[in-house]
C-alpha cells in the first residue's frame, strides 16, 4: 500500500512540475521521466523492506515511518527543481585557453556613461555653431531707469534673466528678451531720468524684485524688521536657479531666482568689509569672493564653508576672475582659437614679427639695428608716460627683479623700454619670473587691487607663499585700478588704468611672443579727455574689448590696434568705435553674453569717489562680416 501511495504521489508531483515548466524541451522531460521512474522503483523496494521491519515491531512507529517516507520525496523535489533551473539557464561560454580565471575576475567593470544634464545640453546648444565676424557695431536699444546707483549686474547664460544690485538694497530681475522685443517705450519722465533726449528707447520689463536683507528675531521670538544692505556684487547660476549677492557689510546671501524668486537660502560670512566682486567656478559648485579687506576667499557651495584664503598685501580688491578654460573652439575667418590650449598656440601675424624683433635685439650685444627699426615704427604711438627711456638711454631687454624694487626694467613687446618698475608694496608677492612661472598650472586666479597691482594665483598650489606672483607695473602707472578681466581665450589680461589707458598683458608661457613670463604686450590709449577707465569687458570672439570711461564706452579691436598694415605702415586715425549710451559717469560693470548678441552696462562709483548715472542700458551687438 505504501508503494501505491508513493507512486500516486510521484505521479502527482511530476504532473505539477511539468505544468510549471511547460517551456522545457520534450527531450529533457523524457530523460527526467526515466530518471524519476528508476528512482521511484528503487525507493519502492526500500519502502517495502522498511514496512516489514516496522510490522515486526508492532507498528508503534507508524508516524515516524510516514515522516521518513516524505523525506525522499522532498529530496526528489529539490533535485528536480535544481535540474530544471540549470536546464533553463543558458550555458556559459568556455573560457579562453590563454586567459586564466584569475585574469577574468580581475577585469575592471565597464564605466557607466552618464547622459549630459539639461543644463549642459542647453549650454552646448547656445554655444554651438557660433562664427565670429570681422567686427561689431553696438547700439543702445533699451534703458532701465533705477532710483539710485547700480553697483552690480549678473545674468543667466542665455541672458533671459538679468538681475541688478543697487545701493538701495534691492535686487531686481528683468526679462531681457521681453524688453528688446516688446513695444513698451520710455515715457517722457523716464527719458529725462535716463538722459535719453533723442531717438526712441525701449523700456525694461521687470519680472520681480526682492530685498537684500537678513531676517532677525526679537527677544519675544517675533520677526524684527530687517535692514536693507546695499548690493555691491552679484553672480548668477547659468540656468538662473540661484544667485549670490555680496553686501557692504561683508556677508554673501544665496537667493533663489527662477523658482520662488528672492527666497533666502543661506548667508555666508567671511569678509570684514564690502564684497567688491564675485566669480563662479567653471562647474558652479563653488565661487570666489573679493573684498575691501584685501582678501579673496574660495567657498564651497555644497557646504557653505571656506576652502582657502588668498591674502596678499592688504590693498582693497577691485576685481577677481578665474582663467577661462572652455573646451569649445572659437572659429573665425582668421583661424580657430582653442581656449584652454593657449600655452601652446603661437600668435599669428604682426605680433610674431614684433616679438621676433625683440628677441633678436636681446640676442645682439648692442641691439642697435633692431632698436632703431622698432623706434621708427613706434613714433606715432610714443607716450612719455610709459615709453620714456632711462636717462642713460639703455634699451636692453627685460630685466626681471624678483624683489620688485625700483631697479627692475621692463621692455614692451615691440622693443620699447617702459622704464623702471614700481616699488613693491609691503607684503606683496614678488614679480613673476620665468623660472617660477613655468611651474604654474593653467588653473589660474587673477585678483586686481585698487593700488594697481595685478596678482596671479595658481589654484592647485596650497603652500603659503608658493604659486603666486604679481605682474610687472611701471613706476609711472598711477595707483588706481577699478577693473580687470581675462580675454575669452585666457591668453591675455586687460587692465583699466586711471590715466585713461588699458594695459594688455600676455600671460602665455610659450611661443615667440612670450619670453617666459607675463608682460605688457601693448597699451590702448583713449583720448586725454576721456577720463578714468572704470570698467573693461572682453568680447567672446577673443579679439575685441569694450572699455568704459567717464565720457563714453569704446570698442577696441585688440588684435589690430597699434599693429602695422600689410605694407608695414602704422594705421592712422581713430582705432576704436564709440558705443552710445552712458555719458558723464563711472560704469560699474558690463556684461556680454557668450553669443555676442547683447551688451549690458550699469553705472555707479561702487562705493569709491566719482560721478554716476542711474540707468542700466541694454545694447544690441550687430555682426559685420
Amino acid at each position: 500500500m505504501v508503494s501505491d501511495s508513493d507512486e500516486d504521489y510521484d505521479d502527482l508531483d511530476f504532473e505539477n512540475a511539468s505544468d510549471a515548466e511547460e517551456d522545457i524541451d520534450e527531450d529533457i522531460l523524457g530523460a527526467l521521466e526515466e530518471d524519476l521512474a528508476a528512482a521511484a522503483a528503487a525507493e519502492g523496494t526500500e519502502a517495502e523492506e522498511d514496512t516489514d521491519s516496522d510490522t515486526s515491531d508492532g507498528g508503534s512507529d507508524d508516524d515516524d515511518a510516514d515522516e521518513e517516507d516524505v523525506h525522499p520525496h522532498k529530496d526528489l523535489e529539490r533535485v528536480l527543481t535544481q535540474t530544471l533551473q540549470e536546464a533553463a539557464l543558458p550555458s556559459k561560454p568556455p573560457s579562453p585557453v590563454n586567459q586564466s580565471p584569475t585574469a577574468l575576475d580581475a577585469a575592471p567593470p565597464p564605466q557607466e556613461n552618464r547622459p549630459p544634464s539639461p543644463a549642459q545640453l542647453r549650454k552646448t546648444k547656445i554655444l554651438s555653431g557660433i562664427k565670429w565676424p570681422r567686427s561689431f557695431t553696438v547700439e543702445a536699444i533699451c534703458a532701465i531707469p533705477h532710483p539710485c546707483a547700480t553697483h552690480a549686474l549678473a545674468s543667466s547664460l542665455c541672458m533671459t534673466h538679468l538681475i541688478t544690485g543697487s545701493d538701495d538694497g534691492y535686487i531686481r530681475d528683468y526679462d531681457t528678451f521681453a524688453a528688446v522685443n516688446g513695444k513698451v517705450f520710455l515715457t517722457a519722465p523716464q527719458r529725462q531720468h535716463c538722459g535719453v533726449i533723442e531717438g526712441i528707447m525701449k523700456a525694461g520689463q521687470i519680472r520681480c524684485w526682492w530685498e537684500n536683507a537678513i531676517p532677525t528675531l526679537n527677544p519675544d521670538n517675533t520677526v524684527a524688521e530687517a535692514p536693507l544692505y546695499p548690493v555691491y556684487s552679484l553672480a548668477m547660476h547659468s540656468d538662473a536657479l540661484w544667485c549670490l549677492a555680496g553686501s557692504d557689510q561683508g556677508h554673501i546671501s544665496l537667493f533663489t531666482v527662477r523658482h520662488s524668486p528672492g527666497r533666502l537660502c543661506h548667508v555666508i560670512n567671511g569678509h570684514r568689509g564690502p564684497v567688491s566682486a564675485l566669480a563662479l567656478q567653471h562647474d558652479e559648485k563653488g565661487f570666489f569672493s573679493a573684498g575691501w579687506d584685501g582678501e579673496a576667499i574660495h567657498w564651497d557651495l555644497n557646504t557653505g564653508k571656506e576652502i582657502r584664503r588668498f591674502t596678499a598685501h592688504g590693498a582693497q580688491l577691485a576685481a577677481i576672475a578665474v582663467r577661462p578654460l572652455n573646451a569649445n573652439p572659437i572659429p573665425s575667418q582668421w583661424g580657430t582659437i582653442q581656449p584652454g590650449s593657449e600655452f601652446t598656440v603661437p600668435m599669428r601675424g604682426p605680433r610674431d614679427d614684433h616679438s621676433g624683433s625683440h628677441e633678436s635685439a636681446s640676442q645682439h650685444p648692442n641691439g642697435q639695428a633692431t632698436k632703431q627699426e622698432d623706434d621708427a615704427k613706434s613714433d606715432t604711438s610714443y607716450d612719455p608716460l610709459f615709453d620714456e627711456p632711462d636717462a642713460d638711454g639703455d634699451g636692453d631687454g627685460a630685466k626681471y627683479n624678483p624683489s620688485g624694487n625700483a631697479s627692475g626694467h621692463h621692455s614692451h613687446s615691440n622693443g620699447q623700454n617702459l622704464g623702471r618698475g614700481a616699488i613693491a608694496p609691503k607684503g606683496a608677492p614678488s614679480i613673476l619670473d620665468p623660472t617660477t612661472y613655468t611651474t604654474f598650472s593653467p588653473d589660474l586666479l587673477m585678483t586686481a587691487h585698487v593700488d594697481g597691482q595685478i596678482i596671479l594665483w595658481d589654484r592647485r598650489v596650497q603652500t603659503l607663499g608658493k604659486g603666486v606672483g604679481r605682474l610687472w607695473m611701471s613706476e609711472k602707472t598711477p595707483p588706481w585700478c577699478m577693473s580687470a578681466c581675462w580675454s575669452a581665450d585666457g591668453s591675455q589680461i586687460y587692465v583699466g588704468r586711471r590715466n585713461g589707458t588699458v594695459e594688455i598683458y600676455d600671460v602665455r608661457q610659450t611661443g615667440r611672443a612670450a619670453s617666459g613670463t607675463p608682460k605688457i604686450w601693448k597699451t590702448l590709449r583713449n583720448p586725454l579727455s576721456s577720463g578714468v577707465v572704470s570698467c573693461v569687458v572682453a568680447f567672446p570672439d577673443g579679439r575685441h574689448l569694450a572699455c568704459a570711461s567717464t565720457d563714453n564706452i569704446r570698442l577696441w579691436n585688440v588684435a589690430e590696434a597699434g599693429e602695422p598694415d600689410v605694407n608695414g605702415k602704422m594705421k592712422s586715425g581713430v582705432q576704436f568705435k564709440i558705443i552710445p549710451g552712458h555719458h558723464g559717469g563711472f560704469v560699474s560693470q558690463m556684461l556680454v553674453d557668450p553669443a555676442a548678441r547683447f551688451l549690458v552696462s550699469a553705472s555707479s562709483n561702487r562705493g569709491w569717489h566719482g560721478d554716476y548715472t542711474k540707468t542700466v542700458f541694454v545694447h544690441e551687438i550687430k555682426h559685420l562680416w
